[in-house]
């Protein structure tokens, strides 16, 4: 491509992006990404708004260079094609603040990041799970990067988007807050489907993610099958779930290929895979996994549920609120249960119970779940969770909270997202 040709491309392109929304600001540490040495390098699940939080990105820089490769007009960008985009940079400025928007389009393109980066420009970027994973990166990248995982929003973020600010938790506050809570317990976080509601917008996003990052890239096959599998898991959401018990059903003749399509599904932020905890690896592997989703609405449009599922959804909130704050999670099953282990450098530092509401019909177990994960893996921080009730429980010398999941998603600090 000639250079005149590609400044009128980049100059649309960075006229476009500078007039775009910069949204809800997303619970992220700029300070932190802004002065790092590394490539910032934003991932998350398809429509959860890598491309706003790079406006917000920008909008804390003085000046920088922008190019968005998925544009019909770079569809035929070369390798070669490189070099002139940055001689139009240059000429537009001496910035070495550079934003690529979807650039695993382009082929090799980790070869130029790395040159660029190398030569002491600050890149970030953003581009489909399928093509932007961590094994991939690591290829080229290695040591070069830190990655932002963006997920759909939090309930801070959330009640961000409401236009509702708290200071102060007052009686009308917290009726406030609860109202918002249960439409987020139920719309989930995806922020174009929270600003039309419109579940064809799910829907979509779900089968782009099958066909487009999963079928189409690792070729599979036999789509039924996997789209079934799919289905099922989303279907059973928060359950205990083995593979044999998955194999003959759903017509697999082998493990092997059912966990590589497992890893599909994750590798591409639509499920997560939960481990029993165990000190033995090995055990941790052969026991029955659970499974959560990426998003409640999601899930909702996906596994066709009409149902309230109110104690799974609420059970599958929290869960994403710990992989948002960078937890290392297992769940606890002997003879009582708990639905969450949380490790430090492999001490069990905390456990946490999830059930909608602490009732007469439940009580008991509950408690006494939480109470023998303590007892058994020697640690004194238990809590339960529901949606609104707060007490202190003792139990066989054991100090348990019980605080409202609302405030618990509020208490938390500002997202740190993982970095690789």
């Amino acid at each position: 491509m000639d250079l005149t040709r590609m400044e009128e491309i980049l100059n649309d392109q960075r006229e476009s992006f500078l007039k775009r929304s910069s949204g809800t600001v997303r619970d992220v540490n700029f300070d932190k990404y802004l002065k790092h040495p590394r490539i910032v390098v934003i991932s998350g699940v398809r429509r959860a708004g890598k491309s706003t939080l790079l406006k917000q990105f920008s909008e804390k820089i003085e000046n920088f260079h922008f190019a968005n490769f998925d544009d019909e007009r770079l569809f035929d960008f070369g390798l070669d094609d490189f070099q002139t985009m940055m001689l139009a940079f240059h000429k537009r400025s001496s910035s070495k603040n550079i934003i690529l928007d979807e650039i695993q389009n382009i082929a090799q393109w980790e070869r130029f990041v790395r040159r660029i980066h190398d030569e002491g420009y600050k890149v970030f970027l953003t581009g489909s799970n399928a093509k932007l994973l961590s094994s991939e990166l690591g290829t080229h990248l290695t040591g070069r990067y830190v990655k932002i995982k963006l997920f759909p929003f939090s309930f801070r973020e959330f009640l961000e988007f409401k236009g509702t600010v708290i200071s102060e938790i007052t009686t009308e506050a917290k009726a406030r807050i609860l109202v918002h809570f249960d439409d987020f317990l139920k719309n989930g976080g995806f922020p174009e489907y929270l600003l039309y509601k419109e579940p064809e917008f799910l829907k979509r996003t779900y089968d782009d993610i099958i066909y487009r990052d999963i079928i189409t890239r690792h070729g599979i096959r036999n789509v039924r099958q996997f789209k079934q599998l799919s289905h099922y898991l989303f279907s059973n959401f928060t359950k205990d779930l083995s593979y044999n018990s998955l194999k003959i059903p759903l017509g697999f003749s082998n493990i092997t290929t059912l966990t590589n399509y497992i890893h599909y599904l994750e590798e591409s932020y639509l499920l997560f895979e939960l481990f029993s905890f165990d000190y033995s690896v090995k055990k941790q592997r052969v026991r029955p996994k659970k499974i959560y989703a990426i998003d409640n609405k999601l899930r909702n449009v996906v596994s066709f549920s009409f149902s309230k599922d109110n104690g799974n959804n609420l059970e599958n909130l929290i869960f994403l609120e710990l992989k948002r704050r960078g937890q290392d999670i297992y769940f606890y099953r002997e003879k009582g249960e708990c639905d969450f282990v949380i490790l430090d450098r492999s001490a069990v530092i905390h456990l946490i119970q999830v059930t909608f509401a602490l009732d007469k019909h439940n009580r008991r177990r509950e408690i006494a779940g939480i109470a023998e994960a303590m007892e058994n893996l020697n640690c004194n921080r238990g809590t339960i969770i529901t949606v609104n009730q707060d007490e202190l429980i003792h139990h066989r010398g054991k100090e348990i909270k019980v605080v409202p999941a609302w405030r618990w998603l509020l208490e938390s600090n500002q997202a740190d997202m993982h970095s690789s």
